[in-house]
């Protein structure tokens, strides 16, 4: 029988995908001197992905000026105006007020500070109860990788003592927190969450972590992640599952899952993340938080492990927004180390809490069919955008019909990124790595330095066509975090054969784009599927209009 015309395309692209699997099987070693551990069919699926899409999204009229330092201008040049028109000195309201008869361990990080100032409580009192805490809650969920009792009781003894004084180094003064160990910490050798790297003890912090101890903060340890920051699901192989909070059968979210479990488990009042596809979302909307994905370059990368550095951004997890905004607050800023870095003035952001979200147009964005979400996602999403209106005024509905491109040229820029870091330790300890991390970071050796280019070119054109487009009426945009409910980990098991790149698409496919233009975009809990588990809604902004969407987040937190 012939075969009719649609048989004999899938033939001929069944045949080529054959070829390129045996091509990359045999280059892999001899261009790159790696050892393949990923099935050639399953590399070639994902390269020929990533390469059409690529190809798709530039088309033929790439223009010869582009280049991929106009992405950082046109972050500057496009920014949220708001703030310089905002009081510079507001008094924030004193939100959260009951929490005063809450147990310690679910005071929010403001109420912590306000009853250190009022003499109710001592950094030593917060600091022991974080470490039981932590302790406590360790077996069940794996949140740390390691927990730093005598130095922490240490560091607070000193925090009670200068308060004593008289020196108060602000509202994180006495503050226990704990971070992703993916950060510099002088004296310490970061895991990553990896065996395959050599040990490297810091020798200075990271320029996040030294503002927070600047600002007096406490730290209590350091917190599991997905290997190498890589994955959404909190597995992790090496160092064993970091496991939700709210329920150990579900996955905790990552890369940046032991930052989330530590803040909902009651440990510690707040944590850094890093986000390069949506590690701190994530994990902040499957345990009900509030995470923050700053604009690319508002905190600085320095002394923070890269995933992919024309992405990642180190941003906080907390319980409010208001405790985002602290902690924002104390890290933001230009720092001249990073080259990424923008140079930008930083608002009052606690300050601005009441006020940074009046008179802002709200839309939600239409989602196609292909990328619709679990219909009871969709309830609760479109029960949260009915309580907006009531506070907010009409939300009107935006189309992006580049959401897919997107979520592929960042995902290509990370692939390539990795690949480029990775390669040295997967030649030298390949067997380190677990499946799902090198089968991940594997195709990023095979991608066509043309395509990396193409999306990296064309970056300032997206930002400025998607700012023109879908925020031209609009100065927050609300969408869905996670498509579908919390999965159970086993059924998101990313070392099962062949099953990685499918769970990380289902979990990230609304997060990447967002990671790709570099906006500002911060997860707010907004509801509970029909297990009980938290949903999130992404509020998305212009570039640098992080006060707005914290504004936007506590405004609707209190209503």
């Amino acid at each position: 029988m012939a075969a009719t015309p649609n048989n004999g395309a899938q033939d001929r692209q069944e045949a080529v995908k054959q070829t390129i699997a045996q091509c990359l099987a045999i280059s892999t070693t001899y261009l790159h001197g790696v050892p393949s551990r990923t099935e050639p069919a399953i590399l070639a699926s994902e390269l020929m992905r990533l390469n059409s899409a690529v190809r798709a999204s530039v088309g033929d009229d790439l223009s010869p000026f582009c280049q991929p330092g106009d992405h950082q201008s046109a972050l500057l040049q496009e920014r949220d105006t708001s703030n310089a028109a905002l009081p510079r000195h507001a008094q924030a309201a004193e939100a959260y007020k009951s929490a005063s008869a809450q147990p310690l361990d679910r005071l929010t990080l403001a109420e912590a500070a306000r009853r250190m100032e009022s003499g109710e409580l001592t950094s030593e009192q917060l600091t022991a109860q974080a470490l039981a805490r932590a302790t406590d809650s360790q077996p069940e969920i794996n949140a740390f990788i390691e927990i730093w009792a005598d130095r922490a009781m240490a560091q607070a003894r000193t925090a009670d003592a200068e308060r004593a004084r008289g020196k108060v180094r602000g509202l994180l003064h006495g503050i226990p927190l704990a971070h992703k160990d993916c950060f510099e910490i002088d004296g310490h050798a970061a895991t990553v969450g990896s065996r395959a790297r050599p040990v490297v003890r810091a020798q200075r912090d990271a320029r996040a972590i030294r503002l927070l101890k600047e600002a007096g903060s406490v730290t209590i340890g350091v917190l599991n992640l997905n290997e190498m920051v890589a994955g959404p699901t909190g597995q992790n192989p090496i160092f064993g599952d970091c496991c939700n909070a709210l329920d150990p059968s579900r996955i905790a979210g990552g890369s940046s899952s032991g930052s989330a479990a530590a803040v909902a488990a009651g440990a510690v009042f707040a944590s850094l993340g890093s986000d390069t596809g949506g590690s701190i979302r994530l994990p902040a909307s499957v345990h009900g938080l509030f995470g923050l994905k700053p604009t690319y370059g508002r905190i600085s990368r320095s002394g923070c492990f890269p995933r992919a550095f024309s992405l990642d951004c180190v941003g906080p997890l907390s319980r409010t927004a208001e405790d985002c905004a602290i902690v924002l607050q104390a890290v933001a800023g230009h720092d001249p180390e990073d080259p990424s870095s923008l140079n930008a003035a930083v608002p009052e952001y606690r300050a601005l809490l009441d006020v940074a979200a009046e008179n802002s147009r709200i839309a939600v964005l239409g989602l196609p069919e292909a990328e619709a979400c679990d219909s009871e996602i969709s309830a609760v999403f479109n029960a949260f955008v009915a309580r907006v209106e009531h506070l907010f005024g009409t939300v009107r509905e935006v189309g992006f019909p580049q959401l897919s491109a997107c979520y592929a040229m960042g995902d290509i820029i990370s692939k390539v990124e990795a690949a480029t870091l990775h390669s040295q330790w997967m030649r030298a300890n390949s067997q380190a790595y677990s499946q799902a991390v090198y089968s991940r970071t594997e195709p990023g050796l095979h991608v066509p330095a043309v395509r990396y280019l193409e999306a990296t070119m064309i970056r300032a054109r997206v930002l400025r066509e998607f700012l023109a487009g879908p925020m031209s009426g609009a100065d927050i945009i609300l969408c869905p975090t996670i498509p579908i409910p919390v999965p159970l980990r086993a059924d998101a098991d990313m070392e099962k054969k062949g099953s990685v790149f499918n769970v990380v698409a289902a979990i990230t496919r609304l997060t990447r784009p967002f990671s790709y233009l570099g906006i500002p975009v911060l997860t707010m809990p907004i509801g509970m599927d029909r297990n009980g588990m938290p949903i999130g809604a992404q509020l998305i902004g212009r570039p640098l209009a992080e006060a707005r969407l914290l504004s936007f987040a506590h405004q609707m937190s209190l209503a």
